[in-house]
């Protein structure tokens, strides 16, 4: 899911969420701040404005999405529907989504292309499904990675659970493997996303003996909210993901993989670098992760037209405490902690990062770099056209494919004292080592 809204204006039929535009407050401090033209008037204003940036567009929550896609028309081809859409970056992309419309009500599972017209800029595709609604009397909606709406629609037979967290209970899917899984996948969803990101990934993960468990977390609208309401952007949401592990090891678990997109990636890098189970974190398969939040909220500044010093001083008032009355949050975020390109060497868990190369909300570049420098431990794979975090939508074949391949190398039966591995022929420490590097 996305990291932030769209800045541009949406038309006055449209659901409209409360952050999707640049605040005035935002643009008359810019305003100020280039229109002053000394440097301490930059600074001053430059910090108020980009910490209410960051207020009313990256740590609040998003209790409802901005209803951007257009519905032209819904048609009957038989027993099946189609449906016209207004043609834009995520729409003329090939593969499956979720469409959701009714201000979240609705859900339709949309497939492939059947024409494009760049000149009318209309895109025909096949509706696969209708789970909730009525996608006929849908004008506006929007577009998604999450195709499914719960377990059983994806054919995966799934229990309700709750997680003891901080302030209540988080629900949680468990679809258990059969027999008995000493390992479990547990699976966190991005920023504005919820469990459902996540269903996604439970076929290879029971292929592979996982039981998995789909979680929610603070701020998402299921778990309890935090005292401030916002997102920690992973500094405080890793709490929630250790909980989800003491449960899976209450039951059962002996060892754990993590599974996280987009911001859910964040939280996963904190979890296996603060949690007092990190010693049971067998792997990590990130998509689209954030690996460096600084990066993240510089690409943001420059396509909101901030200037880059305004974005620096804003940066500064999110770690800083005399910063929180401006940016809501009730601690300083530690940028430099989630900077894991940075920390490259740091990062000891065997870790999968899937990352689309024109992602237009988490820049690639730092995952690359990440596993550059760590590729002990970080083995990266490239996808292309599949915008952010729908590496799965676009060619679910190749990221099942992927994972699988990875993640057999990991779970396989670790070396013995003796340095022989159980049912294989003696091995070294080196080849354990490098295993992550090589895809089969």
């Amino acid at each position: 899911m996305a990291l932030f809204q769209q800045t541009s204006p949406a038309p006055a039929s449209r659901t409209q969420d409360s952050g999707a535009g640049m605040s005035l407050r935002t643009k008359w401090a810019i305003g100020g701040a280039i229109g002053g033209g000394a440097l301490a008037g930059v600074r001053a204003t430059g910090s108020s404005a980009r910490a209410v940036c960051i207020r009313d567009r990256v740590t609040p929550p998003a209790r409802q999405r901005a209803s951007d896609q257009e519905v032209l028309a819904v048609i009957r081809d038989g027993q099946r529907q189609q449906v016209i859409l207004a043609a834009n970056e995520d729409t003329t992309v090939d593969g499956v989504y979720g469409f959701f419309f009714d201000g979240g009500k609705g859900h339709a599972r949309i497939g492939r292309i059947i024409s494009y017209s760049p000149a009318e800029r209309t895109v025909l595709r096949d509706v696969e499904a209708v789970y909730a609604g009525d996608l006929t009397a849908a004008r506006w909606g929007w577009w998604s990675g999450a195709v499914y709406p719960d377990p059983a629609a994806a054919g995966l037979p799934a229990e309700d659970v709750v997680i003891e967290v901080d302030r209540g209970q988080a629900p949680a899917w468990l679809v258990r493997a059969g027999g008995t899984a000493r390992t479990w996948a547990v699976m966190v969803h991005g920023r504005g996303a919820s469990r459902q990101e996540a269903l996604r990934a439970v076929g290879p993960a029971l292929e592979l003996g996982l039981t998995s468990l789909l979680v929610s977390y603070r701020n998402d609208g299921l778990a309890p909210s935090a005292d401030d309401g916002r997102y920690g952007l992973g500094s405080t949401e890793w709490r929630d993901i250790e909980a989800a592990i003491e449960y899976a090891l209450a039951n059962g678990a002996e060892e754990i993989v993590l599974f996280g997109w987009s911001m859910g990636g964040a939280i996963c890098l904190q979890t296996a670098d603060l949690s007092r189970y990190r010693h049971l974190i067998r792997a990590m398969v990130l998509d689209a992760p954030v690996t460096d939040w600084v990066n993240v909220l510089a690409h943001h500044a420059q396509i909101n037209r901030i200037p880059s010093l305004v974005g620096r001083y804003g940066q500064l008032m999110l770690g800083h405490p005399l910063g929180r009355r401006l940016t809501g949050l009730s601690a300083p975020v530690d940028l430099k902690v989630m900077d894991w390109v940075s920390r490259a060497v740091e990062l000891r868990t065997p870790t999968l990062i899937i990352h689309s190369v024109d992602d237009e909300y988490v820049p690639y570049g730092p995952s690359a770099l990440l596993a550059e420098r760590n590729p002990d431990m970080v083995t990266f794979e490239a996808f292309n056209h599949a915008r952010h975090t729908k590496e799965w939508n676009v060619d679910p074949a190749r990221w099942e494919s992927v994972v699988k391949a990875w993640l057999r190398q990991q779970l396989a039966p670790r070396l013995n004292p003796g340095g022989i591995r159980q049912g294989s022929q003696p091995a070294n420490a080196g080849d354990a080592a490098t295993a992550g590097k090589r895809l089969q």
